[in-house]
């Protein structure tokens, strides 16, 4: 029982299109949920009378 697998550079050139749209969908979808915790953050903010900085 052998596989014949042939390394064929062509096939791997031509999939580096592929490749590179997955990454960038992944690259896109992280980015994407990343503003949406900043914004989720920003609206549920408390807003206190004294900022701890001031606190001393």
């Amino acid at each position: 029982m052998y596989l014949m697998a042939a390394f064929e550079p062509q096939n791997f050139v031509d999939n580096l299109r592929y490749m590179g749209l997955g990454m960038l969908g992944i690259f896109v979808v992280i980015g994407a949920i990343a503003l949406l915790t900043m914004l989720l953050n920003r609206l549920t903010q408390q807003h206190d009378e004294e900022s701890p900085e001031q606190k001393g």
